[in-house]
């Protein structure tokens, strides 16, 4: 073999060990997913990691619950997530939302670029009619 041709194979391999870098790291990136049912109708929320958890929105359910999830931390280091369930004892007359839920999960964080089950099924019940709310929760991303 030549040396010329054998520059171009050492090159072509840090240029695929860095695109493989470079993929991982993007593929690590934290990410919480939470699938939310309500009436039969189901909403996927993603959150990402945020400095500050006060302005991240809450979502609204179908008109009677909204649900918050949030991630603090940043992608190398999460600091907790915590998950909010509201619900909306009477959104017509524009009352506030009443929290049913509040959840705090705290490192460790189990390393994965797979989605893995954080919350496994929640089943929340508010209202004088007892309407129900379901979520589950994915984590992804975490580095160790």
């Amino acid at each position: 073999m030549n040396e010329s041709r054998i520059k171009t194979l050492v090159l072509t391999g840090l240029l695929g060990l860095a695109s493989l870098t470079v993929s991982h790291s993007v593929l690590a990136a934290p990410l919480l997913r939470c699938n939310v049912t309500y009436a039969g109708a189901s909403h996927s929320i993603e959150a990402t990691p945020v400095t500050d958890p006060y302005p991240v929105p809450s979502v609204d359910i179908g008109g009677r619950f909204r649900f918050k999830a949030v991630m603090v931390g940043s992608a190398a280091q999460l600091d907790r997530i915590v998950l909010y369930a509201y619900f909306n004892a009477d959104a017509d007359a524009g009352t506030q939302p009443m929290l049913i839920q509040q959840v705090k999960y705290l490192p460790p964080f189990r390393a994965s670029a797979m989605p893995y089950p954080l919350t496994g099924e929640q089943r929340l019940y508010a209202g004088t009619s007892e309407r129900e709310l379901i979520y589950s929760c994915t984590l992804e991303g975490v580095q160790p």
